[in-house]
C-alpha cells in the first residue's frame, strides 16, 4: 500500500499542476475537471493511507546522521500541512463549484501551493522510508 499512496499522492500534484496551467490559460471547464481529479486522488489516498496505518501502525525511519532532521523536517511540516489543507481544500473546490470566483481566487492563492506542498513531500516521505533509508528486518 506505500506505493499505492505515493503514487495517489503524486497523481494529485500532477493533477493540481494541470489544473493551474488550464486557469493560467483561461480554460475554466479543464482547471474544473483537473482539480477535481486532484480531490477524487487526494480522497483516495486518504482512504488508502488510513486503512493502511490502521493495520500495520508506524513505520519507523531508518536512516542517520544528517538524514534524519532532513526527514522529520519534512515529516513535520507535511503532517501539519496535510491536516490544514483538507478543510482549506474544501472550501476552495466548494466556492469554484459555485462560481464564487472572487472568493475563490482568495483562498486557492493560499490552498494550491500548500496542497502541492503535501502532494510532493507525501511522496519524499515515500522514498525517505521505503528506498533511501529503509529498515532492515
Amino acid at each position: 500500500m506505500p506505493v499505492l499512496n505515493a503514487s495517489l499522492n503524486g497523481l494529485s500534484g500532477v493533477w493540481l499542476l494541470l489544473g493551474y496551467i488550464q486557469i493560467r490559460r483561461k480554460n475554466i471547464r479543464t482547471h474544473k475537471r483537473f482539480m477535481l481529479a486532484a480531490c477524487t486522488t487526494s480522497a483516495l489516498f486518504l482512504v488508502s493511507y488510513l486503512t493502511y496505518h490502521a493495520f500495520v501502525g508506524t513505520t519507523r525511519f531508518a536512516g542517520q546522521g544528517w538524514s534524519r532532521p532532513l526527514y522529520f523536517t519534512i515529516l513535520i511540516s507535511h503532517t501539519i500541512l496535510a491536516a490544514l489543507i483538507v478543510p482549506l481544500a474544501i472550501v476552495t473546490v466548494w466556492r469554484g463549484l459555485e462560481m464564487r470566483v472572487v472568493r475563490h481566487r482568495a483562498i486557492a492563492v493560499w490552498t494550491f501551493p500548500i496542497w502541492m506542498y503535501v502532494s510532493v513531500t507525501g511522496v519524499l516521505v515515500y522514498f525517505f522510508l521505503y528506498h533511501w533509508f529503509p529498515s532492515r528486518p
